[in-house]
């Protein structure tokens, strides 16, 4: 039944996932292809699109309306203007590494369009920082799997286990963020 769901469903949610955000469903991902449930090379290739797609989207609304998606959330605010403050001093440097720095994922290609970044040498540069990712995220789960099989002995006992525990850890990060998240309260 998993299989079939994965199947028919996993991939599409990957993208999805990694075009919103990704490290969470893109470790999970990475086990279940050490698994058997998804293929590997088709894991990586599914998020280094979503993951590319979705920062393109961002860097191009970061150039059109940079300051209004900015000012609809206040963390977003703060955040954004310390994500300018890196782009203007390491403009290419970021572009290749955001993914890499918790927190800054998804403000960054909105900073990074609204700071003026040239828009072909974007795409390259962004493609090339979304396969390292892809590539290194999903093959150090994928390994981390060899590596809990070799520590558990048969992982299928502990599988659903593993899956769960992934899958609180993904919850709890997501809640986290959600309650750091200022509210806005209505007008009197």
């Amino acid at each position: 039944m998993l299989q079939e769901f994965l199947q028919d469903f996993g991939y599409f949610a990957l993208f999805l996932g990694t075009f919103f955000e990704g490290e969470t469903i893109l470790v999970l991902a990475g086990f279940l292809a050490f698994r058997g449930y998804m293929d590997i090379n088709l894991v990586v290739a599914t998020a280094f699109c979503g993951s590319y797609a979705g920062d393109q989207l961002w860097y191009y609304l970061g150039r059109h309306k940079g300051r209004q998606i900015l000012a609809r959330k206040p963390r977003w605010q703060a955040l954004g203007d310390r994500a300018l403050r890196h782009v203007r001093r390491h403009p290419d440097l970021w572009v290749l590494i955001f993914r890499f720095v918790y927190g800054l994922r998804t403000v960054m290609p909105v900073a990074i369009g609204m700071s003026g970044y040239p828009p072909l040498r974007y795409l390259i540069l962004n493609g090339i920082g979304a396969i390292v990712w892809a590539l290194a995220l999903g093959l150090a789960a994928y390994h981390f799997g060899t590596v809990m099989e070799g520590i558990l002995g048969s992982v299928k006992k502990y599988e659903l286990w593993v899956l769960g525990g992934l899958l609180v850890v993904g919850c709890l990060l997501w809640l986290r963020r959600w309650l750091k998240a200022p509210r806005q309260t209505p007008p009197n």
